[in-house]
């Protein structure tokens, strides 16, 4: 049996379209249910939940009273059936063949203890399709492949990916302190343990992508300010990419203190002027690389500026929540301030 976990919150915009995606499903020749973890929604959702339960017995839903996602999923997957389980948000929806893709996919690669495909956006406005543009392109995330696109073969990591539950039983399931980044260092602790992930492109979700630039900025700084707690835990660094915003931001505020001490003239003469032509010339870099990337994406010419700033909310939101926890958890040793717990969407 394959077993689908939602974690969900008042999801009662989003829920009803996320399980029609998976009641269409076709072509898969497993039985499969979907037990969804609620955390004590208050708009209406639980109502619908219980209504979706009464007229298809492959659907429950059960209590989740932390309200966060991590023990959301951990009892989900507790209460599941399925020696596969797939996580899915409460803001998708699956392509018709998506259970059955994820099976074959499993089947075909014994060696891998996870497979996933491609995440599309779903914009629900203007802005909402300019931030989605944004996350799909290299220069935006990175070689995330579930984000990006690509050919199948290997990843370090995927989203919405089916597990295979003797897998998740090994490495102990999600850890429950992780607010942000619970999926990324699941995976990093899935090829710790010898199994690999496996990317199929045929494998194909939507995802409602944030629809405000402010909540775009506060998803990545979070997502920047937990990454440094999975990196303490480990004592490493779980990928490569996520340095980035973090090291960007460091060559600008260096170069700029560099400059307005040269200004004071606390530099030799002999480097007068170095610092501010390095400090323009990391931003001229960005910005056509910005400009570039948001024209090849862009549905249309007014969509560039829009994708540019999205980019800029990313890569700033990241690097400084990435310094941010630098700060708390490796140089003074503490645990997350409760602030960055608070629960957002």
């Amino acid at each position: 049996m394959i077993s689908v976990v939602i974690p969900c919150l008042n999801e009662a915009d989003y829920i009803d379209a996320t399980l029609q995606s998976l009641v269409d499903q076709i072509g898969c020749d497993e039985p499969w249910e979907v037990v969804v973890a609620d955390g004590g929604s208050t708009d209406g959702t639980r109502e619908i939940l219980t209504g979706w339960s009464h007229r298809d017995a492959r659907i429950r839903w059960i209590d989740n009273p932390s309200r966060f996602t991590p023990q959301a999923l951990n009892l989900g997957i507790e209460a599941s059936n399925g020696s596969t389980v797939i996580i899915l948000g409460a803001h998708a929806q699956c392509a018709p063949d998506f259970l059955q893709r994820n099976a074959e996919a499993l089947r075909a690669h014994p060696e891998s203890g996870c497979v996933g495909g491609v995440v599309e956006q779903v914009h629900g406005s203007a802005v909402s399709r300019r931030i989605g543009a944004a996350l799909s392109t290299p220069f935006g995330v990175g070689d995330a492949r579930f984000r990006t696109g690509g050919t199948a073969g290997h990843v370090d990591t995927v989203a919405f990916g089916a597990y295979r539950k003797s897998a998740l039983e090994e490495i102990g399931g999600f850890d429950e302190h992780l607010i942000r980044n619970q999926d990324d260092e699941l995976n990093f602790r899935l090829h710790e343990a010898g199994w690999r992930i496996w990317f199929d492109p045929r494998i194909r979700s939507n995802y409602h992508v944030r629809s405000s630039f402010g909540k775009l900025f506060r998803q990545y700084r979070q997502y920047g300010y937990w990454k440094v707690f999975v990196n303490r835990k480990h004592r490493t660094v779980t990928t490569w990419r996520q340095v980035v915003p973090a090291l960007f931001l460091s060559l600008l505020a260096v170069t700029s203190g560099l400059a307005l001490a040269d200004l004071a003239g606390f530099i030799p003469l002999i480097w007068h002027g170095v610092s501010a032509s390095v400090w323009l010339t990391i931003v001229l870099a960005w910005f056509i690389g910005a400009v570039v990337s948001a024209m090849a994406v862009a549905e249309e010419g007014q969509d560039v500026p829009g994708i540019v700033k999205a980019y800029l909310w990313v890569h700033v939101a990241y690097g400084l929540g990435y310094w941010e926890g630098v700060g708390r958890f490796l140089l003074l040793r503490g645990e997350p301030r409760d602030a960055s717990k608070a629960l957002t969407r």
